[in-house]
């Protein structure tokens, strides 16, 4: 009978959905595990800086988080962002982390993780040759909540951690986050039970971590009153804040896109990103346009890796 044989596809390609986060090869990065959690191995990609010497240096770093409502995603989002700011001297991370299609977590989980990896950063940051007290985070849509949160939001900390190491970034990178997580704001109801703990726009204090902001004012998610509300509050409490919008441009306007004219948005997006940097500390001289054309030029997608094969039984 062919019902059973469909049944157990079926299923089959269920366990697919919702198992494990893969490994992906991006070209360039090396890959640890930073945590793991809900009996999953949650990964952290590296994109170093050329003539990087651990032992030596002490460079500045940027932890970035992908978007995808708190559900899915890829930390190959940004990739290009990270091999940008590698080629100008910072170590770029982009962190994979739980989402509720694969491994069925809530926001909080997305939270804590962001959390660990900054902390993981910080920890490791002797061996891999980095300031620990430059340590930036940033992200996209979701991303940009778990960026901003591990900057602003108090707790959400795993406990098995030790928490003496700081999980707060010293900057923010924020690509149309959904950072107000109010009533009125994107999710509230799946964050209800942590509310408004878990809602940066709801927690801002006078050491929260300086900020940029990029918004399309077209954008569905984030109104732009949102953002103009977040950086006029970051302000009178006296952080650092830009808030950057593009006339007429959705929800993810940021993202690389190849083909002519396609990806304006990505290279000014990521020159100001660069400025601001330098204007705290993390770069020096001018943003890199060479830098940026080769990524425009050569981007391409990452593939998951191939799985090891599997050890014979003596």
């Amino acid at each position: 009978m062919k019902f059973p044989t469909l049944l157990l596809l079926s299923c089959f390609l269920v366990s697919l959905s919702f198992g494990e986060t893969q490994e992906l090869k991006l070209k360039g990065a090396k890959v640890e595990v930073y945590k793991n959690a809900s009996g999953d191995d949650l990964r952290i990609y590296r994109f170093d800086p050329e003539g990087l010497d651990p032992e030596k240096d002490k460079r500045p770093a940027v932890v970035f988080f992908f978007g995808g409502g708190w559900n899915g995603g890829s930390p190959t989002q940004f990739e290009p962002h990270s091999n940008y700011l590698a080629g100008r001297g910072i170590v770029a991370f982009v962190a994979d982390y739980r989402v509720k299609s694969r491994q069925k977590t809530t926001p909080r989980e997305c939270v804590e993780d962001g959390k660990s990896a900054v902390r993981w950063i910080r920890e490791n940051a002797a061996r891999l040759g980095i300031d620990p007290d430059r340590i930036a985070a940033g992200g996209g849509s979701a991303g940009g909540h778990v960026a901003a949160a591990t900057g602003i939001c108090e707790g959400f900390e795993n406990p098995s951690e030790d928490l003496k190491v700081s999980s707060k970034p010293q900057a923010l990178l924020l690509f149309n986050p959904v950072y107000d997580n109010g009533p009125k704001g994107y999710g509230n109801s799946r964050v209800t039970e942590w509310f408004p703990a878990i809602s940066p726009a709801h927690n801002i204090t006078k050491d929260d971590p300086p900020t940029i902001v990029f918004l399309g004012t077209k954008d569905t998610l984030i109104p732009v009153s949102t953002a103009e509300k977040f950086d006029k509050d970051l302000k009178a409490v006296g952080v650092k804040s830009e808030a950057h919008f593009y006339e007429g441009e959705p929800h993810g306007f940021f993202n690389l896109k190849l083909g002519k004219g396609k990806e304006q948005h990505f290279v000014d997006t990521v020159l100001k990103m660069d400025k601001f940097l330098a204007g705290i500390g993390f770069l020096e001289g001018e943003p890199d346009r060479t830098i940026l054309d080769k990524i425009v030029s050569g981007e391409k997608k990452a593939k998951p890796a191939a799985k090891p094969k599997a050890k014979k039984k003596k």
